[in-house]
């Protein structure tokens, strides 16, 4: 049986996923807030490996399920037909989007340990969180190329950890398990290895949306290895939680 990957949110790190998924010859159910028919050109386009679903459904479709909504969302993700699913959060903290969230801004837990609580009877791993759809998208090889990125991974249980390893491999990535999800803020937004490793070069001064668009867009990426990895994540000093998103205007 074609493993099946569930996917709550359909956004753009959902979308790429789903394509890397279909491209490796999964089956993926798609799910959004807004309804499966807002889903069609989408599935369309992914063809019969794909089909379109409630959030419910893809979390009982999925063998792994990935959350991939706004962290302001996370209390809606069906914990019930969640229960004794490996869950793979790739959500980030930004306080303009999500509002302020205590727990987070005194360090106290990190966001996937409050998506971990809400999610009480699912054992969740952080994943994808620290790579803009961009790079996810071009950044993916097989197995052996000397050219293949990597990407760090967290989470409480090793079993699940190891089955999402095995996912990123067939999505064409390297993991570097970075520890519990209580170390999972050294892949979290202002860290050394949070999105701008996997570009080439850093952004000009000045652009203004349109520019720093298609520079991102046009960025040829750059291989960051497993020990690039580690190096990155064991470095840092955790500091205030959460990140900023360009052109978000703040509530």
């Amino acid at each position: 049986m074609t493993p099946t990957l569930g996917m709550i949110g359909a956004g753009m790190i959902g979308s790429t996923l789903a394509r890397l998924a279909v491209a490796a010859g999964l089956d993926v159910v798609l799910s959004n807030s807004r309804g499966p028919e807002t889903l069609a050109d989408l599935v369309a386009d992914l063809g019969d490996h794909a089909r379109a679903g409630t959030p419910a459904d893809a979390a009982r479709a999925g063998d792994l399920v990935v959350a991939t909504i706004p962290l302001n969302a996370y209390r809606r993700l069906p914990a019930a037909e969640l229960a004794g699913k490996i869950v793979i959060d790739t959500l980030n903290y930004y306080p303009q989007r999500d509002d302020r969230m205590p727990e987070l801004d005194s360090n106290e837990l990190t966001s996937s340990q409050l998506v971990q609580r809400h999610l009480a009877g699912s054992r969740v791993v952080k994943a994808f969180n620290n790579i803009t759809y961009l790079s996810l998208g071009k950044l993916a090889r097989p197995a052996g190329d000397p050219d293949r990125s990597a990407l760090p991974i967290a989470g409480d249980d090793i079993a699940a950890k190891a089955e999402v390893a095995a996912l990123l491999d067939t999505l064409g990535y390297d993991a570097v398990d970075i520890g519990t999800l209580a170390d999972s803020w050294r892949s979290e937004p202002n860290t050394p290895v949070y999105v701008q490793p996997y570009f080439a070069g850093e952004a000009p001064k000045g652009l203004d949306r349109e520019e720093a668009y298609r520079w991102h867009v046009t960025n040829p990426g750059a291989i960051v290895s497993a020990d690039q990895i580690r190096k990155l994540t064991e470095s840092p000093v955790r500091g205030t939680a959460g990140g900023y998103l360009p052109g978000l205007d703040a509530k």
